[in-house]
C-alpha cells in the first residue's frame, strides 16, 4: 500500500516514515498541508496520516477535500484529544483518530490490521490458484491466467467458476448444466463436455494432459488448482 504522512513535526514524520517502510509500504513523507494535497493528487495513495495542526491548511481542511474526491483511508493523528474534536473529525470522515502521543508501533499495527482487512475484502469474490498463475474474478467475470485476460463466453465462466469454487469435489454432467444452464435446461448433458474442451483449449498448457479441469470417468469432472 502506498502511504501518505502529512505531519509538520519533522522528527516524529520521519519516525513514523522509518516504521512503516520497515513493514514494506511505501511512503509519501509531507510536512506541509500544501505539499500534502499536492503529492495526494498526484500519486495513488491507500492511507493518509493526517496531523491536524498544519502551519498552512488545517488538517481538518485537507480531509474535507479529499473526501470531496476520494475515498482513501484517513488517519488523524492529532494532539486535539477533546471529544468534540474527535466527533468533529469523524464527521469530517476521518476512519481512525489516534491521539498523540501515539506510538509509532500502534500506528503500523492499526495500519497493517487495514490492509489485511482490504486484502480479505478484495479476494472475498476473486479465487486465485497455481501461486496467482490462475486468477477468476467473480464480480468482473473475468478469467486471467498468466496476467492475461482469458477470453470466455458466460457459459463458459459460469462452469469454470463452478468447478474451481469447490476444489476437489467431483460434479455429475446434471450438476453442472442445472448449476450452470438452469434446471429447466432442454438439451443433452454432453453439451458440458464441449464447454469442458472449449475452456481446456483457453485455460490449460496441455489439453491432453490438463492440469485443473479433470475428468472423473463414469462421472462427470472436478478442478484441481494449488492454492498456494
Amino acid at each position: 500500500m502506498n502511504i501518505l504522512v502529512i505531519e509538520d513535526e519533522e522528527r516524529v514524520a520521519d519516525i513514523m516514515t522509518k516504521y512503516l517502510e520497515k513493514e514494506g509500504f511505501t511512503v509519501f513523507t509531507c510536512y506541509t498541508g500544501q505539499t500534502g494535497l499536492d503529492t495526494f493528487y498526484s500519486q495513488k495513495i491507500d492511507i493518509v496520516l493526517l496531523d491536524l495542526m498544519l502551519p498552512d491548511i488545517q488538517g481538518e481542511e485537507i480531509c474535507a477535500q479529499m473526501r470531496q474526491v476520494s475515498n482513501v483511508y484517513i488517519f488523524m493523528v492529532t494532539a486535539k484529544g477533546t471529544l468534540d474534536s474527535k466527533i468533529e473529525g469523524f464527521n469530517l470522515g476521518a476512519d481512525e483518530y489516534l491521539v498523540k502521543p501515539v506510538s509509532p508501533r500502534e500506528v503500523v499495527a492499526r495500519v497493517k490490521a487495514l490492509d489485511m482487512r482490504k486484502q480479505r475484502e478484495e479476494n472475498k469474490n476473486t479465487l486465485i490458484f497455481d501461486k496467482g498463475r490462475l486468477k477468476i474474478y467473480l464480480e468482473e467475470r473475468i478469467i486471467k491466467v498468466n496476467n492475461e485476460e482469458v477470453a470466455l463466453t458466460p457459459n463458459e465462466f459460469d462452469l469454470f467458476y463452478e468447478l474451481a469454487s469447490s476444489p476437489g469435489r467431483v460434479f455429475t454432467r446434471d450438476q453442472l448444466i442445472e448449476a450452470v444452464m438452469g434446471i429447466d435446461f432442454d438439451g443433452f448433458d454432453r453439451t458440458i463436455d464441449v464447454h469442458i474442451k472449449n475452456l481446456r483449449k483457453k485455460i490449460e498448457e496441455d489439453t491432453k494432459n490438463p492440469k485443473y479441469i479433470k475428468t472423473v470417468t463414469g462421472i462427470g469432472y472436478k478442478f484441481e488448482g494449488d492454492t498456494v
